[in-house]
């Protein structure tokens, strides 16, 4: 009998089925990291792409039919990113009054995290495509990459290496954090925030309300940043 009774490409390219397996993934990889306890590694979104790339392969069920249903999941994103307005409401005052050390602290930091990538991707011999997709990975990913789209990159590499940045910075912030002895909370929301975009953000938000704040002030400085940084060193890049 060669039949099976569960045909999973044919499930798969129901418009349904990428919209479900999204949510009810990361439903279920928010409750498991809740479950134990907040671990930083078992991260929703970490655990989510790790499990639906399983469930894809297995199933043999191609990546384009998976997307006809998760495509929908980027109609929570507006909302979402509205949503980060409460938490600066909350700390407006605070954030007037740093206003002149905000600035050129995001400024600085965008400029090294930008033109740092291009330069480990020139080091390390990338070519021009690779190394400015690489250069936004700091960036929102739907602005990394209509940057990378703009200025000549491949736009999949540039999802990639943000996908990676973010999850690096929800990882890697607490150590880091620790080992140069910055306690302040301001300083750690602009720092995780300017870096690692919005999954830093979210990770902020769940430690202190206050570290939510200003990484979420600070993705929207930062992208912006990188929006005028990245095309500006492409135009001098020889192609």
């Amino acid at each position: 009998m060669t039949e099976t009774l569960v045909d999973l490409p044919a499930i798969g390219a129901s418009p349904l089925f990428g919209l479900a397996l999204t949510l009810g993934v990361y439903v279920g990889a928010s409750w498991l990291q809740r479950r134990c306890g907040g671990i930083a590694l078992l991260n929703p979104v970490l655990v989510s792409v790790t499990a639906i790339v399983a469930v894809l392969s297995l199933g043999g069920i191609p990546y384009e039919h998976y997307m006809r249903g998760a495509q929908y999941v980027g109609v929570f994103v507006g909302p979402a990113t509205v949503a980060l307005a409460l938490p600066l409401y909350d700390n407006l005052g605070s954030i007037r009054r740093s206003a002149r050390a905000i600035l050129p602290a995001i400024a600085i930091g965008t400029l090294v995290t930008s033109l740092g990538a291009l330069g480990i991707g020139y080091m390390l011999g990338a070519s021009r495509e690779v190394a400015l997709s690489l250069a936004v990975h700091s960036a929102t990913t739907p602005i990394a990459m209509g940057i990378t789209e703009e200025v000549g990159g491949v736009p999949a590499l540039a999802a990639a290496f943000t996908l990676i940045t973010g999850l690096s910075g929800v990882l890697l912030h607490g150590p880091v954090m620790r080992l140069a002895r910055v306690k302040d909370w301001r300083a750690r929301g602009l720092g995780v925030g300017t870096v690692a975009h919005g999954l830093g953000t979210a990770r902020m938000l769940q430690i202190n309300a206050t570290a939510g704040a200003y990484a979420g002030m600070s993705i929207g400085i930062a992208a912006l940043l990188t929006s005028m940084i990245v095309p500006l060193v492409a135009s001098f890049w020889p192609g």
